[in-house]
């Protein structure tokens, strides 16, 4: 998925403290790495001994350096939930959030437009306050591991870019969500489900034509080999495309990225020049093959339907301790319902609580998904060797050989261990199958 897929939700899914469920979007980086030299000849037939021969490529100083850039994701989890709770109580206690209710209440006369002048502040504030922990998270860590291409400049312009299309789309859905709450009152967690289901599509629907190219230029990749082979792979499982197209993701990090987006007559094959200028046309043909499974096996309605029942759960759960609080906190904190939109910075808590709570469900699921693509994409391409190699090209940023509970726990996509074993699997047995068809044929 491209990473600006969900913009319109971005914010309001950082808050609620969601682990990035990746749909179609596979990020790796070659920097450092060079697997030219591995002969496929050489990998030896059993699967472990195979697994155990492409971990061996990588230096163990490469592997220590991802999994400290993969485990600091881990506390900074857990940093930002705590983050977000800091400046939740600190809007709270102090009534600035009643505050801004009131100014919002002073300039405009109708509470529709009221609560959008709430929610501009409300995205403003939270997100200057936040911003030390944005600036640390998404631009001098990533230069710390060698991970980003862009200046500050370019960065704070994009954050920036961001934070408007969030100003604008976020202040819609919110206020519509208390319009929901003040009228429905008692069930408004379930029909404020389908509003966030409803955004969420529509989220899809516009993202790589109007969204994307805010970030990224986009131009029809150039007629040779490789965009034909990704074309006939998509015409060949029914991917709904007759255009290849590629964006410009090096001015902004050294990784490879390629997705299949979009949603009815919006459907976008798109890949980076990253993924052209770094990787053989065998890999990238496996990461498209990849990209392609997630769209031919209904990845995305299978995760549109998990997110909303995932929504639906933590719209419940805060319809229940939003009351506790309120009795406890109410009136120190200026809230006289939870249809009153000062209690905003609440609703983001407790739903922040629950999706850091559940988050090894989502990635759980997550994972799932993306091992159906990973089989999808071998059976498309043939090519076991060329994701042994994406798989470890990973290693930048990725854990390459977590443990199993650490795998379950923190991991939306399989390791790169898992990757590599179930090409090496898929290898051995496909030979397997090749060894008795000929032994059949020469028995006949």
């Amino acid at each position: 998925m491209n990473k600006h897929l969900l913009i319109p939700l971005f914010s309001f899914l950082l808050l609620m403290g969601f682990m990035n469920i990746s749909l179609a979007q596979e990020n790796t980086t070659t920097r450092e790495f060079d697997f030219s030299s591995i002969n496929s000849d050489s990998v030896p037939a059993d699967p472990i001994e195979a697994t155990e021969f492409y971990l061996s490529s990588v230096k163990q100083e490469q592997k220590d350096k991802a999994a400290a850039y993969f485990e600091g994701d881990y506390w900074l989890s857990l940093w930002n939930l705590l983050y977000l709770l800091g400046i939740s109580w600190l809007l709270l206690a102090t009534k600035l959030s009643a505050k801004m209710r009131q100014l919002s209440e002073r300039l405009f006369k109708k509470r529709f437009l009221g609560d959008i002048g709430y929610i501009v502040q409300y995205i403003i504030i939270t997100t200057i306050l936040s911003f030390p922990l944005s600036l640390y998270q998404g631009f001098f860590r990533e230069h710390q591991y060698g991970l980003s291409n862009q200046t500050f400049g370019t960065w704070i312009s994009e954050e920036f870019t961001g934070l408007l299309i969030s100003l604008v789309l976020m202040s819609l859905l919110i206020s519509l969500l208390y319009v929901i709450l003040r009228r429905v009152k008692k069930a408004w967690w379930i029909w404020g489900s389908g509003l966030m289901l409803f955004f969420l599509i529509l989220a899809m629907l516009i993202s790589p034509i109007v969204i994307a190219p805010l970030f990224n230029k986009y131009k029809p990749l150039d007629e040779g080999p490789v965009k034909k082979v990704i074309l006939s792979m998509a015409r060949s499982n029914g991917v709904p495309a007759n255009n290849v197209y590629q964006f410009d993701a090096s001015k902004q990090s050294k990784r490879i990225s390629a997705n299949v987006s979009g949603l009815l007559g919006t459907v976008r094959i798109s890949l980076n020049d990253n993924l052209l200028n770094r990787c053989t046309p065998q890999e990238i043909k496996v990461v498209m093959a990849h990209e392609m499974g997630h769209y031919v096996l209904h990845h995305v309605y299978q995760i549109l339907l998990v997110m909303a029942l995932l929504i639906m759960a933590g719209f419940a759960f805060v319809n229940l301790a939003f009351a506790w609080f309120q009795r406890r906190f109410g009136t120190a904190w200026g809230i006289t319902g939870i249809e009153d939109i000062v209690g905003l910075p609440l609703i983001f808590a407790l739903l922040s609580i629950f999706f850091f709570i559940i988050a090894p469900v989502n990635n759980n699921l997550s994972r799932l998904t993306e091992q159906e693509a990973d089989y999808f994409a071998l059976n498309l391409s043939q090519e076991p060797d060329a994701f042994a190699t994406i798989a470890l090209k990973m290693v930048e940023y990725r854990k390459l050989e977590p443990g199993k509970f650490e795998e379950w726990l923190f991991y939306d996509h399989p390791s790169g261990r898992t990757r590599i074993y179930n090409s090496m699997h898929w290898k051995y047995e496909h030979n397997r199958i090749r060894e008795l068809e000929i032994k059949k044929a020469s028995d006949n």
